[in-house]
C-alpha cells in the first residue's frame, strides 16, 4: 500500500487520533476524517468532564480536519452504540458482572461498522490513535503486538477485533512514546497538542455509574444482603451495580478484624459476598466467547502471557479447552480478584493472540 491512496482516520478529537491524521497527510495519503456521534449527553456533561466522544470532541476533530484541509464526516452511530455497547453494559451489571464497554466498542463499532463506512467512502484502510503495533509481513497474516511505550500500550482493548479486519487497519502511534505524539502535534500546529487524556466512559455523565444505572437499569440497584463466605449476614448493600470484585472501600461495614473485600456478586440471591484479601486469589479462571487474532490458536499447555484487566501486569499462564466449550486459563501463580465480565487478553511474548471474557467456574461460586 502506497501513499496517495485514500485512508480513513477515526478522529475522536483527542491529540492521538489528530496526530495520526496529520502524520498520514504529511506522508502523502489522501486522508478523510471520520468521527462517531455515539451518545447525546444534552446538558449532562460539564466543561471539566473527561469523557470521550462528547460534542466538544466532535468540534475539536472538525477543527483539526479544517486545519489539515481534509474531508470530515460526523457519523450518527448512536443507535448502533446503544445496541452494541450500552445495552450489554446494563445487562452485565444486572447479572452481577463487571463490564468492559470499551472492548465491546472496539470490536463491534470502530473496527466493524466504522471500517465498513470507511470502505464505502473508498478508503483502503482505517487508522486510529491506539497505541499498538500492527505489522503486515509479506505473505504472512498481520501481527498485532504491544506498543513500544509500555505506559500507553492499548493492545489489551483490541483483543475482540474481527481477525478479518486486520489487513485493513493501521496503528501508526504504536512505534512512538506519548511525548513524541504531543511533539508532533505541536510541530503540525494542532490546537489539541496538550489536550488532556479522556478517561471517563463516554456515555456516563458526571453523576457517575450509580446515577446512570438508577435511570437505565434500576434492577441492578436493588438493596440486599451483604454476607460472608459462610452466608452469615453482615449488613446491607445498595445494589449489585455499586460493587465490583476486589472492592474494599465503601462497603459500609464496621467492626474489628481484618479488612473485608468483595469476593463475588450473586445475582440469584441478590447478595454481595465479602471476605479477607487472601480469598481473592484464584489459580485459574474460565474464558468464554474467546476471539482469536491468529489462524492457529495456541495449543493446550502452551506458555502464554495473560492480562486480566487493563491495568494488570502480564502474567505467565496456560490454556486448556473445556469439554462444553470455552477455555480454562491456569496462572503460574494465583492472581488477585479476576472479575467476571472483564476481558482477558492473551499474548505470546509481545504478540496479541486474542482474548475472551472471564467467568468464575460454578464450583467456585457455591
Amino acid at each position: 500500500m502506497t501513499p496517495s491512496q485514500r485512508i480513513a482516520v477515526a478522529m475522536s478529537g483527542g491529540v492521538d487520533s489528530s496526530t495520526v491524521a496529520a502524520w498520514l497527510s504529511a506522508q502523502g495519503w489522501e486522508v478523510i476524517g471520520l468521527s462517531m456521534h455515539l451518545w447525546d449527553h444534552g446538558q449532562t456533561l460539564g466543561p471539566a468532564s473527561r469523557a470521550c466522544c462528547a460534542v466538544t470532541d466532535l468540534h475539536d476533530a472538525r477543527q483539526v480536519a479544517d486545519r489539515l484541509n481534509i474531508p470530515f464526516y460526523a457519523l450518527d452511530m448512536e443507535a448502533d452504540f446503544h445496541r452494541e455497547v450500552v445495552q450489554p453494559f446494563l445487562q452485565d451489571y444486572a447479572r452481577g458482572l463487571t463490564p468492559s464497554p470499551c472492548i465491546h466498542c472496539n470490536g463491534a463499532l470502530k473496527f466493524r461498522l466504522l471500517l465498513e463506512k470507511a470502505r464505502q467512502l473508498g478508503a483502503v484502510a482505517l487508522a486510529t490513535g491506539h497505541y499498538a503495533r500492527l505489522e503486515h509481513p509479506p505473505g504472512q497474516e498481520p501481527q498485532l503486538s504491544r506498543a513500544v511505550d509500555p505506559r500507553k500500550d492499548q493492545s489489551y482493548f483490541l483483543f475482540s477485533l474481527p481477525r478479518e479486519s486486520l489487513p485493513e487497519l493501521r496503528f501508526p502511534l504504536g512505534e512512538i512514546p506519548k511525548e513524541e505524539t504531543r511533539r508532533l502535534a505541536e510541530q503540525w500546529g494542532l490546537h489539541v497538542a496538550h489536550k488532556r487524556e479522556s478517561q471517563d466512559l463516554c456515555f456516563i455523565p458526571e453523576g457517575g455509574v450509580d446515577d446512570f444505572l438508577a435511570r437505565h437499569a434500576p434492577q441492578s440497584l436493588q438493596p440486599g444482603e451483604m454476607v460472608d463466605e459462610t452466608g452469615r449476614v453482615l449488613g446491607r448493600h445498595r445494589g449489585l451495580g455499586c460493587y465490583t470484585v476486589g472492592q474494599r472501600h465503601g462497603l459500609g461495614l464496621s467492626g474489628g478484624g481484618p479488612p473485608l473485600h468483595v469476593l463475588r456478586l450473586d445475582p440469584r440471591r441478590n447478595q454481595v459476598v465479602v471476605g479477607p484479601a487472601e480469598a481473592l486469589m484464584r489459580p485459574f479462571v474460565d474464558l468464554e466467547r474467546v476471539n482469536w487474532l491468529t489462524a492457529r490458536p495456541p495449543g493446550p499447555g502452551e506458555p502464554l502471557l495473560a492480562r486480566i484487566r487493563s491495568t494488570a501486569p502480564l502474567v505467565p499462564a496456560a490454556l486448556a479447552p473445556l469439554p462444553g466449550g470455552g477455555w480454562r486459563l491456569r496462572f503460574a501463580q494465583p492472581q488477585r480478584a479476576p472479575a467476571p465480565g472483564q476481558g482477558c487478553a492473551l499474548y505470546r511474548e509481545n504478540r496479541l493472540l486474542g482474548g475472551g471474557w472471564i467467568t468464575i467456574p460454578l464450583e467456585d461460586e457455591s
